[in-house]
């Protein structure tokens, strides 16, 4: 199977998985986590342009599991930890870590927090080294193991 193909039906299976357990995922801890891992796979180069903003916006908008939440508020949560990692990169990533280790507690949030960046990274097509570094980090920030995701 093409490498594409995996990334695809990789990102197919987490999303099939968040949606059988979207009514376990409605926390403010899993929201936030969330919004900081979607904002840490957006900016996972470094640098994040206002076309790659606009996509993951989308995505989160479309994703059935987040529509637990409303969109507005999801929305200014995501911008504001891009903010913060396009200001200064590792010392955002340091803040938007923490965000995501609010899901800790729960091991059935913490997966699904570690599923979504999956998802956003791999909606592309292309989950590449750099966006996989960085939800392998927030595995380790979970205390999960990366190679459960195949990281």
């Amino acid at each position: 199977m093409a490498l594409w193909d995996r990334i695809k039906e990789s990102a197919s299976t987490m999303q099939t998985q968040l949606v059988a357990k979207k009514n376990d995922l409605k926390s403010g801890a899993f929201r936030d986590a969330s919004m900081a891992m979607c904002a840490l796979v957006a900016a996972a180069d470094g640098t994040i342009d206002p076309s790659e903003r606009r996509r993951v916006a989308q995505l989160i908008a479309g994703n059935e599991v987040l529509q637990n939440f409303p969109a507005d508020d999801l929305r200014r949560r995501f911008e504001q930890n891009l903010d913060k990692l396009t200001a200064d990169f590792d010392f955002g990533k340091v803040s938007v870590l923490q965000e995501i280790a609010k899901a800790k507690k729960k091991p059935a949030e913490a997966r699904a927090v570690i599923q979504i960046g999956i998802v956003i990274g791999g909606a592309d097509g292309d989950f590449d080294p750099t966006e996989r570094a960085v939800v392998r980090e927030a595995c380790f920030t979970l205390d999960l193991a990366p190679h459960e995701f195949d990281l």
